[in-house]
């Protein structure tokens, strides 16, 4: 959790035996849309949650990140909500942060808060997010197995860090890289391989003309082939194969090369 951000919140337990559990309902799930559906928003979490938050944390949160937030309704009556975040970590990766996550006590048994998850999980993977964590208190047993089930490991214990002085765990999810990041990775790691191994451009005053080398080829394509010549001699494999290379073969010859 970022400096200053609210602890996250998780009402998603087994109803209990006493509460009239919803049956057969058709969930219909929608984004968050704008102001509109702030007050509902805000009158689940409030009524559902422990933590207290302000009108300013729900805004911070809703207006930054809509595309992150999604509501569950049973016709026209919203029973649940996921709230998120995403912003850099380390100055390394974008992390998603998951805030809130609300479902009314009679419709905890239909999978919602599941779904919700879920649903802002994809949104996040979009956004090339490598990772999302959250709290949870550690006597939540429902909200610690609906993170189970989708993934999530326990990175550590915070002591005492909600405000009625419970425990927590926080949770880590390690997501899916989009083929555009698999790209930048490999591209990013065969630039610092060429750089560990002395490989510099050819000055401009010694090139027989600024697009064209002595072998006539352009020079991007030949510096292209002999970055593919390098890395197939390392890894046992001829120079002779036409294929191009996709981001995931560049990242398991970089794995060789690292050996």
């Amino acid at each position: 959790m970022a400096s200053g951000d609210p602890a996250s919140a998780t009402a998603v337990s087994t109803a209990p035996d006493a509460v009239a559990r919803k049956t057969n309902v058709k969930v219909r799930y929608q984004q968050y849309r704008d102001e509109r559906d702030l007050d509902t928003v805000m009158s689940l979490v409030d009524n559902e949650l422990s933590e207290p938050y302000s009108i300013f944390t729900y805004r911070y949160f809703l207006h930054n990140w809509p595309q992150l937030a999604f509501l569950a309704y049973d016709g026209d009556h919203c029973f649940g909500t996921v709230v998120c975040k995403m912003d850099v970590h380390r100055e390394q990766m974008l992390r998603g942060y998951l805030a809130m996550l609300v479902v009314e006590k009679p419709y905890r048994s239909l999978g919602t808060g599941t779904e919700l998850v879920k649903l802002t999980i994809g949104e996040m993977i979009k956004e090339q997010c490598e990772e999302v964590v959250l709290e949870a208190e550690v006597s939540n047993s429902g909200a610690l197995t609906l993170y189970q089930n989708l993934g999530f490991i326990r990175d550590k214990r915070l002591h005492r860090y909600y405000l009625n002085g419970v425990d927590a765990f926080r949770l880590k999810l390690l997501l899916p890289l989009t083929q555009q990041r698999q790209d930048e990775i490999a591209a990013e790691e065969l630039k610092q391989l060429s750089l560990s191994n002395g490989t510099h451009d050819t000055p401009a005053s010694s090139a027989p003309s600024a697009d064209v080398t002595k072998h006539g080829q352009p020079q991007k394509q030949q510096d292209q082939n002999e970055q593919h010549d390098l890395v197939n001699s390392k890894a046992g494999q001829t120079s002779q194969d036409s294929q191009p290379y996709t981001a995931n073969d560049l990242l398991q010859r970089l794995d060789v090369l690292r050996t």
